[in-house]
């Protein structure tokens, strides 16, 4: 089973953010396929299906970004699954808006979430997905910026965004990570 983690922030006040592409990319992948995120399990809400390349966890941690390590210990503690078959889907300010970059190991590059992720589970050695969001202005602060919601503007890149993460996800599932990196990162 391939376990898909979208990182964001619960709650309504957060949910059109740019921190919260990640959850964003799996509420399309799980409507794509009629799965409902609707389980409370593991500090995390999870959805589980069948897609045409195997069976899928797909969560979204409930514990705030800076803590989304914890619901993802304990969802690999409970389901004993190994960190091989997990991919974090998450915002990258270093990445244009409307581009994605697919990598298997890396820093956590002053992402709070995937900070949290590498502290608990020991490696910097796991799939991700990096959905671009841009750099605010100079002078915007960082976390006012991922805070805020997305442009009119930008609908047609966030779209564009959105549905290559999720082609690359399903592409995934019966693909090798180097597979996936090699067709999406194009």
């Amino acid at each position: 089973m391939k376990w898909i983690v979208g990182l964001g922030n619960p709650g309504s006040k957060y949910e059109n953010t740019r921190h919260n592409i990640g959850f964003m990319a799996l509420d399309e992948l799980a409507r794509r396929h009629g799965i409902a995120i609707k389980q409370s399990k593991c500090k995390a809400l999870i959805g589980e299906g069948m897609l045409p390349g195997g069976k899928v966890a797909l969560i979204k941690p409930m514990t705030y970004m800076n803590l989304s390590g914890e619901a993802v210990r304990a969802f690999m503690d409970y389901y004993k699954v190994p960190l091989e078959d997990m991919i974090v889907v998450y915002d990258d300010l270093d990445t244009e808006i409307g581009r994605n970059r697919l990598r298997y190991q890396g820093s956590a590059g002053g992402h709070n979430g995937i900070k949290s992720i590498i502290q608990h589970t020991g490696t910097q050695t796991f799939n991700r997905i990096r959905m671009g969001i841009s750099r605010p202005e100079p002078g915007y602060p960082i976390v006012d910026y991922v805070l805020s919601s997305f442009a009119k503007k930008e609908a047609p890149l966030l779209k564009q965004s959105i549905e290559a993460a999720c082609d690359a996800l399903e592409y995934s599932l019966d693909h090798t990570f180097e597979q996936t990196m090699a067709k999406f990162n194009g």
